[in-house]
Formats: C-alpha cells, structure tokens, sequence
C-alpha cells in the first residue's frame, strides 16, 4: 500500500500550482508550471494530478470541452486534515504533558493568529 501521507517534489508543485489556480483543467497547471520555469508534459501532469486525486488531495470535476470531457481539478483543504492528524499524534504521543505544552505554545501566539487557528480547527 502506497504511502499517502508524503508528496514528492512534482506532486508538491503540481498541487502548489493548483492552489494558485483555485480550479483548472490539467493543460492549465501544464502552463502554469511553465511561467514557473518547470517544463513538463501535459500527460506527466495529468498523471500527477490523477495519483493527488487518488490520495485525496484534489477533488475533480467532469466538464465538456470541444472534442469531449475533461477534468478540472482544485484542492482540498488538506491543512485542516493534516493537522488535525498533528494534534492527534501529540495527543497519543506525549498525553496530557503534550497538551498543556502545545496549549503554552499557542499562547506565544498573536491573538489574530491564534483565532484563526482555532477558527480553523474548530476549537
């Protein structure tokens, strides 16, 4: 069983182009990557964002385009996921002691950072 919790160099600028984009098809992220001074195939490209959507890091849509079908892609809000498997880890991890450490931790924080991040954890 494949590794999904790691991203190699090409997924990670497949997907990094993919969030600058919001949404597009996988010839989009192509030229994308191009502006970016990354020369890839369009099939390499499709390839990646098909093994992403696989892992669960890019939701995909069917759309009609002249001459058939494609897939748009955009991410998914894979820091929320990622994270919430972080705090889970310490939780099992190191026990109480890693809560209140990691809880001192956020009190370092700025207020607006600290909210957001709450906000976003839904604590």
């Amino acid at each position: 069983m494949a590794d999904n919790s790691r991203l190699g160099v090409l997924e990670s600028d497949v997907l990094r182009s993919l969030r600058e984009l919001d949404e597009a098809p996988a010839r989009a992220v192509r030229q994308h990557l191009e502006t970016r001074g990354k020369r890839l195939a369009y099939t390499t490209v499709a390839t990646t964002l098909g093994r992403l959507w696989s892992k669960g890091l890019v939701h995909r849509r069917r759309e009609t385009c002249r001459g058939g079908e494609r897939f748009v892609y955009r991410s998914v809000d894979f820091e929320r996921r990622y994270l919430r498997q972080v705090l889970q880890g310490v939780v099992s991890l190191f026990g109480p002691s890693g809560v209140v450490h990691l809880n001192e931790e956020l009190a370092k924080l700025d207020p607006g950072q600290e909210r957001e991040l709450r906000r976003q954890l839904r604590l």
